[in-house]
């Protein structure tokens, strides 16, 4: 009966065991993901057909067949890395935009979505073409999103120029930027109720304002009228921004989230 007993006997299982296997089930799974639908996932099929013929030609001594396949599989190997190039590109891209690997390279992405919004917003506002721009910071703006055109594109200042281009579809609305992804676009926003406000204030700036009041999301707004750029925050509005001057705002808010020095010459209405 020992070897019954030792069927049901196991090592203890440690952290770095079930690491070990999580990390081995979340290659796996990423692997698969990709191969999905591709020409990859025929080039697997047939790697797995050929090792199973190798173990099946060791088992039942098949020995022309072993080595067949034993002298081949370098060449498939070569062939393989020629033929998906591109494939084995899109995936190691896709493997260094996972999460952990962001989260390292986080703080140079926004820096990066910085410099291309006060880009964007200096040629909108040269332009005359109204925009307004929503940045999350900790608080999150799913509902604001999904009410939108769920886009998650990388920020750059061509793609906002193109979204609010007057013959665009999606030029109404705002765009919501979470870190350095263009979250969604043609976002409609809480209008403000402040009676205060001053009638200069179109429905873009009413808009951000309505929008920052109930959260800590910054929100960048080009005025179609006058291209005056403007910036907001927890209800209040910092009008007659250059790019430059955008950019150093940007960066002390979204870098360094709430905790971020506030601007100092901000209109307050109420």
């Amino acid at each position: 009966m020992s070897w019954f007993t030792d069927l049901f006997t196991r090592a203890p299982v440690g952290w770095r065991d079930l690491l070990d296997i999580a990390i081995v089930t979340v290659v796996i799974y990423e692997v698969l993901t990709l191969i999905r639908g591709t020409r990859a996932a025929q080039m697997v099929v047939g790697a797995g057909l050929m090792v199973g013929l190798l173990f099946l030609s060791q088992v039942a001594h098949l020995e022309t067949v072993n080595w067949l396949i034993r002298n081949i599989v370098g060449y498939v190997v070569f062939a393989a890395i020629v033929l998906f190039q591109s494939d084995i590109r899109r995936a190691l891209a896709h493997f260094g935009r996972a999460p952990f690997f962001r989260l390292l390279t986080k703080g140079h992405a926004v820096e990066e979505a910085v410099e291309e919004i006060a880009v964007a917003a200096g040629m909108l506002a040269k332009d005359r073409v109204g925009a307004i721009i929503a940045i999350e910071r900790e608080i999150g703006l799913r509902n604001y999103i999904e009410g939108g055109i769920p886009l998650d594109a990388k920020v750059s200042y061509d793609l906002l120029v193109t979204l609010f281009n007057k013959e665009s579809h999606l030029h109404d609305g705002a765009v919501i930027v979470h870190d350095d992804r263009i979250a969604a676009a043609a976002c409609f926003l809480p209008l403000t109720v402040n009676p205060r406000l001053s009638r200069e204030l179109g429905s873009r700036h009413r808009a951000a304002i309505g929008l920052t009041e109930e959260n800590d999301s910054v929100a960048v707004v080009v005025s179609e009228e006058n291209g005056m750029i403007s910036l907001v925050l927890d209800g209040t509005i910092e009008r007659g921004l250059t790019p430059d001057e955008l950019r150093s705002r940007l960066r002390r808010l979204v870098s360094y989230g709430r905790s971020g020095t506030s601007p100092q010459r901000w209109f307050s209405f109420g």
